[in-house]
């Protein structure tokens, strides 16, 4: 289907609901997203490596007494903005407290967000992503680079309401840490 076919069918304004359907709808598992500014974004499916570091990160938080239900893989998170909500869907979330049983949950309740990069979506994770997450006041936020050593970037909101480069390692040195030396609960 051509992008003048789906665009004919498109609501003048696409809302949280409409993102969610497209996301259920989808059979080639895109990921469908919004900026709080109302920008659509259309994701390729995760491939077997982005799915390897996240399976490697969640197993190292579990393992280290996450509760399940705080450690979520691929869940929507609300995130508040100016001119009105965005839908963001990271790879990785933990959360003080279980959240909402909803498609989009509010960010309140954030303690991290973790983005693995995937080939197109350099700027938007290191940069569009980090904006909305640093504005929503989600305390830390790490970026998974898809180079040789699957180096993760640390950041930490600052008291100027801007992340700060915390840390940057390889995915390997940081899996062989605690995660209570990088994420309090």
């Amino acid at each position: 289907m051509s992008a003048e076919a789906v665009g004919m069918h498109m609501p003048a304004v696409v809302t949280l609901d409409d993102v969610a359907a497209m996301n259920a709808a989808d059979p080639n598992g895109h990921r469908y997203e919004t900026s709080p500014d109302g920008v659509l974004s259309v994701m390729p499916p995760t491939d077997s490596e982005h799915a390897i570091i996240a399976s490697r990160i969640f197993a190292w938080l579990i393992m280290a007494g996450w509760p399940a239900e705080q450690v979520l893989q691929a869940v929507g998170a609300r995130v508040p903005g100016p001119s009105g909500d965005g839908g963001r869907i990271p790879d990785i979330t933990v959360w003080r407290k279980p959240p909402s049983r909803r498609v989009w949950s509010a960010v309140t309740d954030l303690v991290l967000v973790v983005e693995i990069v995937s080939p197109g979506s350099e700027t938007m994770d290191s940069v569009t992503k980090a904006r909305e997450y640093a504005s929503a006041g989600i305390p830390r936020y790490w970026v998974v680079e898809r180079d040789g050593a699957q180096t993760v970037t640390l950041h930490e909101l600052g008291g100027d309401g801007r992340y700060t480069e915390h840390a940057r390692m390889p995915l390997a040195w940081l899996l062989q840490a605690a995660p209570a030396d990088h994420l309090d609960g």
